[in-house]
This record gives structure tokens, C-alpha cells and sequence, in this order.
């Protein structure tokens, strides 16, 4: 029996170390890694059945090619010489006639991997020689990322370890339970020293169950409760000068702003009662250290960053900053510091970024979209005008993907991908502070190739002699880790690949803004003036849609990973809609009864699940599944194609909709 070290390449903050124990070629089991201080020898609901799903029957072995009409996924078996020759006239073609601004290679994080996924440079090289658009993938973070740059200079915060030794904790808009379990022995350590810990979500969720309090907020509102808190942080005499007139920018102004939300303002606005708000500013004021979790559901409305930014700034007011324990814990990825070559030297001149959320509208400016890592059918905003779009004749779609996805089901090209037992990969978790390196375990199934190789290939067939096209993953690794940052010093591929992770190389303990922050003056921003609170669009716009739609992660799929599992589906039941028992009485809806949510982009089905865990005027209904395997369409249908505030952010979680029978 083989022992092969690997790592989870999913979207999620954990990014585990993993082991696949190999008999004879094959992969037999897999384990969290024990040794690794954060996966702790646990995987997730989800993760635990990986092999199984690598192993599936739905899996995609060989390339194909469309033989009915778009939309329909009838396909028959082709080589790879045949696959990769029409790709290659296609291409050659569209880039003579319209350019290579006509190509939109589609990559999503399908992989967090910095060889094979999102986070890297696969395929990046190759696109730039043929002058494709740019790609910029705003799906999930960017919002906040962009809010926490311009408070802090960067969206790397406090390494979430340290919450074990929090007094105080706030999960704030995060279900850490469900989407990233393994902080959570972090903060069972801190309870048993008697740390205090608030859920703040629309949703009362399992992880609002476990905690000692549960804010149900408005969605989108966040900003104005940090206010409410600050304004009793302010009231108790508990600002901590010293830091702010040491390590901060702006104080004058934005304490102006905080005088405008006492309690009574943020409860008007939250719908959290004024009292509960004053209890926990006081609890805020009163306790050192303070962490504070808030992962990307928070910034998924119109005033995402500015929600992010805001909350921002309570350690700097409060001084947590000083304190092992203290601050804010969104993503660390700002903390890690590879070298990313993309080789921009390689266009021949500046090209256009078309956005990731806005592919309904974009679509019609390209005539080839490539998707790796993604599933938009499924994943993105107003998904029925993606539909529409994906049947043009004169749209060229290539999909390389592990299962037969909706998007799959317009392609004009398919290509077999390789799953993460398959391929090696480097990784780094945007929720602790470790590299991580993925060895494959196993040959491919089939003709499967890793996003690398398919590149390398591609690039051959089209006789580019460009010698960085044809990298080896080990020289593309090496790449990566060849920038002097100390966080990277001592770390190595051949380290990586005998130990399977490191931390990065990162003091211990990890206080990362106890004298200031990496600005360009060495203080923390606060906003300003006005600045400090934008309303999410369901409470700013006029809409004929009484009801908010929430759509959260579901525990079962990992997006829309495993939304084919036959296991994971059974476990996840029916597609379902939380509704508040008032909303559903004064529209006549009775639980289990099937319904339609719905507004004027589109709708989709699930059946009624009466509850309380939402309040009036809130409904939520999990992200994940595939539309065709749910009545042909899913939450999405619904959502907006809209920016918000910082980042062009998505706004998953600010959406008007109506609820009828079906």
C-alpha cells in the first residue's frame, strides 16, 4: 500500500492536506491528513466522498464533439489529434477574422490550484500569445478584497489559528460549519478558556445553533451594525487612542460618521433590536482580543466592500490589532507571495478584461468562449440570458470538464479534465497560512489530461514556438516559489513534495498589523465622510418583488461540485426554500408544497420548508445545484447581473423575488 500526500483544490478556506492510499494502481481510501494543524485528520461531508466521485460512471473520458443542437449534450467520440485540429482551425480563424479579443477563456474555481486552477497560470500564456481577453474572475471575493485594500492595504488578515485565543468572536456572515468546519476547533478552544461567540447572518444556521447568540440581520446591512457597535465601543470610553493616533488615517471623519449610528439608528436599519445591539457593543468594548470571521457571503450585496471595509476597522478602533487573538479573518491569501508569471510581454498589445459575473451580457462580443473550472450555466448571475447566448451559431464553445455539466451541454468541443488525484498541483489555503503540494496518486482514467498538458498540447498542434508554452509542471512550480519574499525562505518544490505542506515562513505568532499596515503611509484607512455604509439594492431601489432571496452555501456541494453525486443529492433532498411562517400564510403556501421563486430575469422551483431560521420578508434557498438536475433551472435564474460597490462584486445575496405555486 502506496501513501501519496495531496491537497484539496476546492473552493473553500480550508484547502486540506490530504493522504489516497493506492493498491495496485488504484485509489483506495483517502484521509485528512492528521499531521497537518489545521485539516487535523478530517475532511468535509463533501470531500469524504472524492474518490467516489472520481470513480463516478457520469465521468468524461475521452474528447467529444457536438452532434445535436446546442443545449441538447448529444456528443459522439473523438480523438485527441481530431480535437485538437478543429480547435486549432477554429482558432486560427477566429483570431485572423476578429482578433484575439475574440476569445474569452472562461476559468473558474473549479481548482484553487496554481498550476491547474484559477489561482495560477494555466493557460495564461498561451491566450496571451494569441492575444485573447483578459479574464477577471470577480466571482467570489472581490468585493471584499477590494474593501479590505483600501482599509488595510491588503485583504490578508489574522491567521485564523489565533482564534483560539480570542475572548470575544464574531462569525459574521459566515456558516462556518458548513463552508470551512476546521476553524471551528479553534474556536471550541477558545470557548473552553470562555471566549463568548455571536453569529451574525439573515439565516439562523447550524453554526448560528452552536453559537451563544444569533444577530438575524437584514441582509446587507452589515455596515451599519459595525457602526451601531462602534458608536457603544465609543460611548464606553473604550477607543484605544493610542493605536488610532499611531496606525490610522482619518479618525476625525469617520468618528463623525459612527456619532450618526447610535443603537436606535442601526436597529432601524438592521432590524436587530436596539437593545441587543447596546449589549454587544458593550461586550465589544469590554473584551480583548476580539476576532472577528467574515467570509465572501458577506459582500455579496450592493455595499459589499464598503461592508467589508467598515468592519475593518472596529480592531483598529479598538485596538485588537496589538493582540494575538484579535482582528479580522476574511482570506489570507493576501499573505502569499508566489510568483505569478503570466508572461503579459507575451501580447502583442494591451487587451480588454471581460468580467466573470457579466458573461449574460458579454457574450455577444466574442466568438470563442473557452471554460475550464467552471460551470456558468450552473454558477452565474442571470443564467437564463447565459442560455440564450451559449446557442448563437457563430459562438465556438470549448468546455474541458470532469462531468457532464449544463454547460457542458452547449459546448461545441468537449476535452476530458483529470480530477486532483490525477495531477499535481500547488496549492495555498485562503484560510490559514500553509503552501500545500498535491503529488498525483493515480494515472488518469481514460484519456483525461490535466489543464497544463491540454495546453502544452494545444499549443504544439498549432506550431507556437513560444518555449514558455511548454513548461513542465515542475518548472512552473519552481516559478512560483522563486520570489525572495521571506515568507517564502526555506521552502522548496523538493520540500513540499517530501512534506506535503509548510507554513508559510510567517512569525509565530502572526500579528500582522500590531504596528501598522502595508499602505503606502502605514496606516490603516477609515472611510470617509458618507463613505462608511451603502445600502444593500433591495432596501435602496424600487422593486415590485416583496421578498429578499438569500442563496447560501448548501452542505452537501461545494458550488456546483458534487451536484451530481447520487449520494450527496439524496442527502440534499429536494431543492428547497426557507420561508418565515407569515410570508407564507399571507401568500397561502403550505410546507412541502412546490413552488416558483421568481422575478423578472426568471425563476426556478423548490418546495416550501416553513421555518423560522429566516425572518419576514427573508427567504433562502441554497446554491449548487445543476438546473437540469432540479427542473431545469436554479437559483441563479434569479440573480441580478449587477456590480457592487468595490471590485464589481457579485450580488448573490440582494435579490427581490416573489414566491406562487408552482
Amino acid at each position: 500500500m502506496l501513501n501519496v500526500l495531496g491537497a484539496c483544490p476546492l473552493d473553500c478556506p480550508d484547502t486540506c492536506s490530504w493522504i489516497v492510499s493506492v493498491d495496485d494502481g488504484k485509489a483506495v481510501k483517502m484521509r485528512g491528513n492528521p499531521e497537518h494543524p489545521y485539516t487535523r485528520g478530517a475532511l468535509c461531508v463533501k470531500v469524504n466522498r472524492y474518490l467516489e466521485h472520481a470513480a463516478a460512471g457520469d465521468r468524461i473520458l475521452h474528447p467529444l464533439r457536438r452532434t445535436g443542437p446546442k443545449g441538447s449534450g448529444q456528443f459522439e467520440r473523438i480523438s485527441w489529434d481530431e480535437a485538437l485540429e478543429e480547435i486549432s482551425v477554429r482558432l486560427r480563424g477566429i483570431v485572423e477574422e476578429f482578433g484575439g479579443e475574440a476569445i474569452w477563456p472562461y476559468n473558474g474555481t473549479g481548482s484553487l490550484g496554481y498550476l491547474q486552477g484559477c489561482e495560477g497560470v494555466a493557460g495564461r500564456r498561451f491566450w496571451n500569445v494569441l492575444g485573447a481577453s483578459k479574464h477577471w474572475l470577480n466571482i467570489c471575493s472581490s468585493a471584499g478584497n477590494s474593501g479590505l485594500t483600501l482599509a488595510n492595504g491588503t485583504p490578508g488578515g489574522m491567521d485564523p489559528e489565533d482564534f483560539a485565543h480570542a475572548k470575544l468572536i464574531l462569525l459574521w456572515g459566515t456558516n462556518t460549519l458548513t463552508s470551512g468546519h476546521h476553524l471551528w476547533k479553534f474556536i471550541q478552544d477558545a470557548r473552553a478558556q470562555g471566549a463568548h461567540v455571536v453569529a451574525i447572518d439573515p439565516i439562523r444556521t447550524r453554526t448560528a445553533d452552536q453559537a451563544d447568540e444569533h444577530l438575524a440581520i437584514r441582509p446587507g446591512t452589515d455596515a451599519a451594525l459595525a457602526l451601531g457597535l462602534l458608536n457603544v465601543v465609543v460611548a464606553e470610553g473604550a477607543v484605544d487612542a493610542e493605536y488610532v493616533e499611531s496606525f490610522t488615517s482619518g479618525w476625525d471623519d469617520f468618528s463623525a460618521e459612527i456619532a450618526k449610528y447610535p443603537v436606535e439608528v442601526a436597529a432601524e436599519i438592521t432590524g436587530i433590536p436596539a437593545d441587543v445591539i447596546h449589549s454587544l457593543g458593550t461586550r465589544l468594548a469590554r473584551t480583548r482580543p476580539t476576532a472577528i470571521r467574515a467570509t465572501m457571503g458577506i459582500q455579496r450585496h450592493a455595499g459589499g466592500g464598503t461592508a467589508m471595509r467598515t468592519i475593518a476597522a472596529i480592531p483598529a478602533v479598538t485596538g485588537d490589532w496589538r493582540h494575538q487573538g484579535g482582528g479580522v479573518a476574511y482570506s489570507t491569501s493576501g499573505h502569499v507571495k508566489l510568483t505569478i508569471d503570466t508572461r503579459d510581454d507575451l501580447l502583442d498589445k494591451p487587451v480588454r478584461t471581460l468580467t466573470m459575473t457579466r458573461l449574460a451580457s458579454d457574450l455577444e462580443k466574442v466568438k470563442c468562449l473557452w471554460v475550464y473550472g467552471a460551470n456558468p450555466v450552473g454558477s452565474t448571475s442571470d443564467s437564463e440570458r447565459i442560455r440564450q447566448g451559449l446557442l448563437r451559431d457563430d459562438l465556438f464553445t470549448v468546455v474541458m470538464e470532469q462531468f457532464p455539466t449544463d454547460t457542458v451541454d452547449y459546448a461545441d468541443i468537449v476535452l476530458p479534465a483529470t480530477m486532483q488525484i490525477e495531477h499535481m498541483d500547488l496549492h495555498a489555503g485562503y484560510g490559514h497560512m500553509y503552501l500545500l503540494w498535491n503529488e498525483p496518486a493515480v494515472a488518469p482514467p481514460g484519456e483525461c489530461l490535466s489543464t497544463t498538458e491540454t495546453f502544452r498540447r494545444l499549443a504544439a498542434h498549432m506550431g507556437l514556438d513560444e518555449p514558455s508554452l511548454y513548461a513542465s509542471d515542475l518548472e512552473l512550480a519552481e516559478d512560483l516559489l522563486q520570489g525572495d519574499h521571506p515568507s517564502l525562505r526555506g521552502i522548496t518544490v523538493d520540500r513540499l513534495r517530501k512534506e506535503g505542506w509548510v507554513r508559510m515562513s510567517y512569525p509565530e505568532p502572526f500579528v500582522p498589523f500590531a504596528e501598522g499596515f502595508p499602505t503606502s503611509t502605514g496606516r490603516m484607512r477609515f472611510p470617509s465622510a458618507g463613505k462608511a455604509y451603502v445600502p444593500p439594492s433591495w432596501l435602496s431601489d424600487a422593486s415590485p418583488y416583496p421578498l429578499t432571496l438569500i442563496t447560501p452555501a448548501a452542505h452537501t456541494f461545494l458550488n456546483t461540485t458534487f451536484g451530481n453525486n447520487p449520494e450527496l443529492l439524496r442527502r440534499a433532498k429536494d431543492p428547497a426554500v426557507l420561508v418565515n411562517a407569515a410570508d407564507a400564510a399571507s401568500r397561502g403556501l403550505a410546507a412541502g408544497q412546490r413552488v416558483r421563486i421568481h422575478n423578472d430575469r426568471g425563476g426556478f422551483e423548490a418546495v416550501v420548508e416553513i421555518s423560522d431560521r429566516v425572518a419576514p420578508g427573508v427567504v433562502a434557498s441554497p446554491k449548487g445545484r445543476w438546473p437540469k438536475l432540479s427542473g431545469g433551472s436554479n437559483p441563479n435564474a434569479v440573480v441580478q447581473e449587477k456590480d457592487a460597490d468595490l471590485g464589481r462584486g457579485a450580488l448573490y445575496h440582494d435579490n427581490r423575488v416573489e414566491i406562487s405555486p408552482a
